[in-house]
């Protein structure tokens, strides 16, 4: 069997544009992948930022994998704002109409494809219902006007979440011990450790919440933002966490070429 060789890969933002000229003229499969991430409460203890910067590192992780099989990976820029009602009366949570969010990411993606990707990816951290809902609508919208499937992957889908830690699955973990585990792993010099450590486990069945109506966290009993178990994250499991999420977009992109 022939030797892999190796790709290419790069934070796009980075680039000059005749760099982004010669990236693109490679004859290489190339591959744009873009997070979107939020800005809303995590509990006292995470910044706003955990979606975007989960989702910033996730698709990092899986250009450099995708480049060492051969292909050109762009990490693209993150988008920080989304539909975020839930987080509405903590401060600091900026949500933005699902309109507009979609607006934004499809715009993203068509322009991404244009340029000549050969696949355009999207992940995401953020759960929110009506934001999970505003990126299908997106991938549906792509796939009406390109005539090609935008690869959004989505780990709310059974079988992907089956790949994920328990929390997860039960759903009680906004800011617990699944994102927790993640932003150590990531930027642990942004954890308020201290009050992690400090906050008892507080299981929320937010599934059962949703199919009820409710809509926002403190209508849910979460009046810090916060469910699951976060005084049990540890850095380790963050760093397991992200190699199986890389492994999903890689998975995702190997099938849509095969």
């Amino acid at each position: 069997m022939a030797e892999q060789t190796p790709g290419i890969f790069v934070r796009f933002a980075e680039l000059s544009y005749p760099e982004v000229e010669r990236l693109l003229a490679g004859s290489e499969r190339k591959v744009a992948l873009l997070a979107v991430g939020s800005t809303e409460a995590h509990g006292p203890h995470l910044p706003l930022s955990t979606d975007s910067l989960i989702g910033e590192a996730v698709v990092e992780r899986a250009a450099a994998e995708l480049a060492a099989r051969g292909h050109i990976a762009a990490a693209l820029p993150p988008i920080h704002y989304a539909v975020t009602e839930w987080a509405r009366e903590f401060a600091g949570s900026t949500s933005i109409d699902a309109e507009v969010a979609i607006g934004m990411v499809l715009g993203t993606c068509r322009a991404t494809r244009a340029m000549g990707f050969d696949r355009v990816v999207v992940f995401t951290a953020h759960l929110e219902p009506d934001h999970i809902a505003s990126l299908r609508e997106v991938a549906k919208r792509y796939a009406e006007a390109t005539g090609e499937a935008l690869l959004f992957v989505d780990t709310t889908r059974r079988a992907l979440a089956a790949r994920l830690t328990p929390e997860f699955q039960s759903g009680s973990c906004h800011a617990g011990r699944y994102e927790t585990s993640l932003v150590l792993a990531i930027r642990p010099d942004l954890v308020r450790m201290e009050l992690a450590a400090a906050l008892p486990e507080h299981v929320v069945p937010l599934a059962e919440h949703i199919r009820a109506g409710k809509r926002g966290f403190l209508e849910c009993d979460m009046p810090r933002a916060y469910c699951g178990a976060p005084a049990l994250a540890t850095a380790e499991e963050g760093r397991e966490i992200l190699d199986t999420l890389a492994t999903l977009v890689v998975e995702a992109v190997t099938a849509s070429f095969a």
